[in-house]
């Protein structure tokens, strides 16, 4: 009997790692891997990636005119040498996270995404191993949209939270989108009080429901669940394009032999009666559809700060190393 990460993978879903650790990649067998400043935060702090910390440290203190400049330089180049070691594992891409700080400034964004992929170019990675990871704002979408039609980079819309959001990203052409189901349950649990079986989670619904919109409208754009609390959250959205899953449940999945049937098909989705809705071009529009969701709005400003936050963390510790180096 297959274990039930096997059975997953069986019903079409592609399995990606939600970590920044590389023997947990290697274990697993994901095809891609997603990281973020938290993750690369935990994962720096561990013996075992001390040298890519001290490479990273090593180009940044050559890199700009100032102490700021050589800390934005060497965060940079320290998540492309955790990507560079994660594509040695994987067979897919690596997403690497745009600075949170520029999720409201489309063009800063396109600037970063931009040096990002050109780092990548240094050390012998093309960019289309690489996912750039945004914020779904108005402004991230637009980057987003600038960067798959103009510059032919893939991007990862991230931190999203409504269908107004998934609409608006697909319109733009984004190669993937990330729901963050159990962001969306955790609101939920807090608002009403009430705890939630896996069919009835609203994060999971979240995510079945933009599924069904893309598939019913013929949108190329991957979805990815992310941000599981439990297993069940995870084998409800078993079909979906991909989810990615962080290495305690991953561990759980690998482990167990329960049954994980097919529970998302793009086909039953095209008989679904669904409006179509177009934001792209009407901010608005967006705007005030977005702002009409509670939940959306709040999650998406708290996982902006929180990713914010764990960057000038990271930030903070690469500065101390920087100034020794230099001194």
């Amino acid at each position: 009997m297959p274990n039930s990460l096997d059975q997953l993978k069986a019903t079409g879903t592609t399995v990606v790692c939600d970590s920044g650790d590389f023997a947990t990649i290697s274990k697993y067998k994901p095809q891609d891997a997603t990281t973020n400043p938290s993750l690369i935060l935990a994962a720096s702090k561990k013996a075992d990636y001390a040298k890519l910390i001290d490479a990273a440290v090593e180009y940044g203190k050559s890199h700009g005119k100032d102490l700021d400049e050589k800390v934005d330089a060497t965060l940079d180049n320290v998540l492309v040498q955790f990507g560079k070691e994660i594509l040695q594992i994987i067979p897919g891409k690596v997403s690497t996270e745009v600075d949170a700080r520029f999720s409201f400034d489309t063009q800063k964004s396109v600037e970063k995404a931009l040096h990002i992929i050109n780092l990548y170019k240094e050390v012998g990675i093309e960019k289309d191993r690489v996912l750039i990871k945004i914020a779904s704002t108005w402004e991230g979408i637009q980057a987003a949209h600038i960067l798959q039609s103009k510059h032919g980079i893939n991007c990862n819309l991230t931190l999203l939270f409504s269908l107004v959001q998934a609409t608006a990203a697909a319109e733009a052409g984004a190669f993937l989108i990330s729901p963050f189901v159990g962001r969306i349950l955790d609101w939920y649990k807090a608002s009403t009080k009430k705890e939630y079986s896996a069919q009835e989670d609203p994060g999971v619904k979240s995510v079945q429901s933009i599924f069904n919109y893309y598939k019913k409208f013929g949108y190329k754009t991957i979805v990815m669940g992310a941000s599981f609390r439990s297993i069940g959250e995870i084998t409800e959205l078993a079909g979906c394009d991909y989810l990615t899953i962080a290495p305690n449940l991953l561990e759980q999945l690998y482990n167990s032999e329960d049954k994980v049937p097919k529970k998302l098909n793009a086909d039953d989705a095209k008989s679904l009666d669904i409006e179509e809705k177009s934001y792209l071009k009407d901010e608005p529009l967006f705007r005030f559809d977005f702002n009409e969701d509670q939940m959306a709005v709040e999650k998406l400003r708290e996982g902006i700060s929180k990713f914010a936050a764990d960057a000038m963390t990271l930030k903070d510790i690469l500065r101390e190393k920087v100034q020794k180096a230099s001194s």
